[in-house]
């Protein structure tokens, strides 16, 4: 089967590695152009294209993929079927009506739940005890197309956005090579996705990463602190600098019920706390501006945090 390939980040490279893997290589690869990034503004190339150029498969890299010129480059490779995982452009007509199997997507929820950008990190911060992969035929809405296989996947409680995005990168890979005979042969049956159930995570921004102790609960923070490692990262402001906050724990010990949520409950040896708006938070791993990331120990040797002091 002739096979385009659409997709950016290093979820999309594992499911491409996949099926290259499986015999299944692309006849091309479109991804999102390459990128400058970081203080010396270098021109940063993402995990699929450089995968795809490493197995000599062609690389399309579109400003806008709704434009003439871009339909016509990726009909030119005469698509039976296009797969697209994590590209982040919305496809119009002309690309989903191409191929005879149409465009199936590799998305990392069990949808209707959590359409759009940040499904992974959506799932940690609300507390979901599990989560899992959907192939989704697709339509013109986002996330709204029918669903053609699912898998579950049950979420650790230690797991951070960075751990469960490898564990469903791999989830989706294993699906999609498994459907694709199924695919070829039409004898996957397409499932109306509920309106009723459908909820959305919308793009997540730097900024977000923020924590409002006075508005957080302990447990709401520490699956934040997971939710968004490694990126954007959580952090609060700690005497005018940024404090990023890696690792947390919820703690028993009670704050004092007048204590303001953001102060410093206790601070010693290996043990920093932190009131929240409902509980303490314990955390463990954390980098003040300018320094490394450390354990919280190894960070207590090196700054004086007093008990009393303000986080926020």
């Amino acid at each position: 089967m002739r096979i385009v390939f659409m997709g950016t980040p290093d979820f999309a490279a594992g499911v491409l590695k996949a099926l290259i893997e499986a015999g299944e290589a692309p006849v091309l690869v479109v991804t999102q152009p390459d990128r400058k990034r970081g203080r010396g503004r270098e021109l940063s190339v993402c995990d699929t294209a450089r995968l795809a150029r490493e197995k000599n498969i062609p690389v399309f890299q579109p400003e806008r993929v709704k434009r003439p010129e871009a339909v016509e480059e990726i009909a030119r490779a005469r698509p039976e079927l296009i797969i697209v995982a994590a590209f982040g452009q919305i496809l119009p007509p002309e690309i989903l009506n191409l191929p005879e199997h149409g465009c199936v997507n590799v998305h990392a929820s069990l949808l209707p739940k959590y359409r759009g950008a940040s499904p992974i990190q959506r799932a940690i911060a609300d507390g979901e005890k599990k989560t899992g992969v959907t192939l989704m035929q697709m339509d013109e809405g986002l996330d709204t197309g029918d669903i053609l296989l699912q898998e579950e996947l049950i979420i650790s409680p230690e797991d951070t956005g960075g751990s469960l995005f490898e564990k469903l990168s791999g989830l989706g890979a294993a699906l999609m090579v498994r459907a694709l005979p199924l695919i070829e042969a039409g004898k996957l049956k397409r499932t109306k996705q509920d309106e009723a159930l459908a909820s959305y995570a919308g793009m997540i921004k730097k900024e977000d990463g923020r924590l409002d102790f006075a508005a957080l609960s302990a447990v709401e923070a520490e699956r934040l602190v997971r939710a968004y490692n490694p990126w954007p990262g959580t952090y609060t402001v700690y005497q005018g600098k940024v404090l990023k906050l890696w690792g947390a724990e919820v703690t028993e010990e009670n704050s004092p019920g007048d204590m303001r949520p953001g102060t410093v409950t206790k601070a010693g040896k290996d043990e920093l706390i932190i009131s929240c708006a409902e509980g303490s938070l314990k955390v463990t791993e954390l980098q003040l501006e300018g320094k490394r990331r450390m354990n919280t120990g190894d960070f207590l040797k090196g700054t004086k945090i007093s008990v009393g002091e303000f986080m926020g």
